[in-house]
């Protein structure tokens, strides 16, 4: 399930290192003050035998703001969504933000002007096309053709070899992670958009929003629709246009 929040701004841009560092934030805030036996988990260990954290969040989106070179165009109307695959925690994220009038995304007000749930597709015919917003990062293993290690931050880049292998590794330990059925697969990268990296924390994450075919059953693809594709999901990485 995601929470889609509907949000006003005077503004007019946002600097690239905020579109997607403060979403992280903003969430643990919510969930420190409304929940915050989720939030400690979520921070401390995760869930489930892998310690992955069922949350993800994209970029503010801001239709009719006018596009100018070298900065996050922002501007009127427009929202953020997050989102998991565990009802709980949206509810929560709801009850959080309908309780404020603004929200401080990066020293940018948003207004907040409407909170709404959304489901996910119902994906009854086991298949499901997914297009990210944000690029999606993956770590690979960092060894080279012969295996020797060359790297400890092996970023991988969907057109990279190890890329398939590692992403459908992804998917199945986050249905494992929810007790879903984890025969979830990847059927075909059916597109793949510029490389952009973001700082979140210490350091860039680099990768590629990318359009993707899965199989699986619906509850799995239910529940990566509303988590999110690849790693660092919680960072705003691989966030899913609705």
């Amino acid at each position: 399930m995601r929470l889609r929040i509907e949000v006003a701004t005077a503004a007019t841009e946002l600097a690239w290192g905020k579109v997607l560092a403060p979403g992280r934030s903003l969430a643990y805030d919510l969930l420190a003050r409304e929940a915050p036996e989720i939030g400690k988990q979520f921070h401390t260990q995760g869930a489930g035998p892998y310690g992955m954290v069922p949350l993800g969040h994209g970029a503010p989106v801001f239709p009719q703001a006018r596009r100018r070179r070298g900065a996050y165009a922002v501007g009127g109307s427009g929202w953020v969504e997050f989102g998991s695959p565990l009802f709980e925690v949206v509810t929560v994220l709801a009850q959080g933000v309908k309780q404020r009038e603004l929200l401080d995304w990066g020293g940018v007000a948003l207004r907040v002007l409407k909170v709404a749930a959304v489901e996910p597709p119902g994906f009854e015919s086991g298949r499901g096309r997914f297009r990210t917003s944000t690029p999606v990062v993956m770590k690979g293993t960092g060894r080279d053709e012969v295996g020797q290690r060359t790297t400890r931050q092996a970023w991988l880049l969907p057109t990279d070899q190890e890329f398939p292998v590692f992403f459908q590794r992804n998917l199945r330990r986050k249905a494992e992670t929810l007790g879903l059925d984890p025969e979830v697969s990847l059927t075909e990268i059916s597109w793949v958009g510029p490389k952009r990296s973001f700082t979140v924390g210490q350091g860039a994450k680099p990768g590629a929003p990318i359009e993707v075919e899965l199989t699986g059953a619906p509850e799995t693809l239910q529940a990566i629709w509303s988590w999110g594709l690849g790693q660092a999901n919680a960072a705003g990485f691989g966030w899913v246009a609705a």
